[in-house]
C-alpha cells in the first residue's frame, strides 16, 4: 500500500511539473492570439480554473453516483420488507 502512495504521489508531482513546463513553453513561444485560444483570456489563473473545473466535475459525478447507490439500496430494502 505504501508503494502505491509513493507511485501515485510521484505521478502527481511529475504531472504538475510537466503541466507547468508546458504552460511556460506555450506562453514563451506562441503568439498572443494562439496563446489566448489555448489558455483563455485570463492567463494568470489557468491552474485555478482547471482545478476548479475538475473538482466541479468530480463532485457532480460523485453526487450522481451516491444518488444512484442510495436509490438502489432503498429499493432493495423496500423489496426485502414486502
Amino acid at each position: 500500500m505504501f508503494k502505491r502512495v509513493i507511485w501515485i504521489g510521484g505521478g502527481v508531482v511529475i504531472g504538475v511539473v510537466i503541466a507547468a513546463k508546458a504552460e511556460a513553453y506555450v506562453r514563451a513561444n506562441t503568439p498572443k492570439s494562439a496563446r489566448e485560444f489555448v489558455l483563455g483570456t485570463d492567463q494568470d489563473h489557468v491552474a485555478e480554473r482547471t482545478l476548479s473545473s475538475l473538482w466541479g466535475q468530480f463532485r457532480t459525478i460523485m453526487d450522481s453516483r451516491e444518488e444512484e447507490l442510495n436509490r438502489r439500496y432503498i429499493d432493495r430494502a423496500r423489496s426485502a420488507r414486502h
